[in-house]
């Protein structure tokens, strides 16, 4: 009888872990967010890494202040998956914008102030829990 209570335990302990890393995979964010006011200064097409992706990013600017959209953003989700300007594409250097908010859709983060967008110049969705690079775009 206590063989099948650790086995039962053990199938119930899994099955939670399974449902923790599989199912965000399987749950679909949208966001339409409206443009922010400004002009873009810089854009990038995203590419994929570890995961299909597509889409564009823009920095749109005005008055001093500054924001990444994403727009026309197609990826699957994951577990812990972060907006990053980094330096390049592993993610050693990084600003974190903050978690993903939408996996489909028109997008927008705010870039904070004094944020050197000639150094830190790759967009990078990543996953945090197990430092992946789900997908990038390098601004020009």
């Amino acid at each position: 009888m206590d063989k099948k209570i650790i086995i039962g335990a053990v199938v119930i302990v899994l099955l939670g872990i399974a449902y923790y890393l599989l199912s965000p995979l399987f749950i679909v964010k949208t966001a339409n967010d409206i443009p922010p006011a400004g002009n873009s200064v810089l854009s990038g097409a995203l590419v994929p890494s570890a995961h299909d992706v597509s889409g564009s990013v823009s920095v749109i600017g005005e008055n001093g202040q500054r924001t990444l959209r994403f727009e026309n953003l197609d990826t699957i989700n994951g577990p812990d998956l972060f907006i990053y300007l980094a330096t390049d594409t592993t993610a050693a250097d990084f600003v974190n914008l903050g978690e993903i908010k939408a996996t489909q859709g028109n997008v927008n983060y705010e870039i904070p102030a004094g944020i050197d967008l000639t150094k830190y110049k790759f967009v990078l969705i990543w996953c945090r829990q197990f430092r992946v690079l789900f997908s990038y775009a390098e601004l020009e």
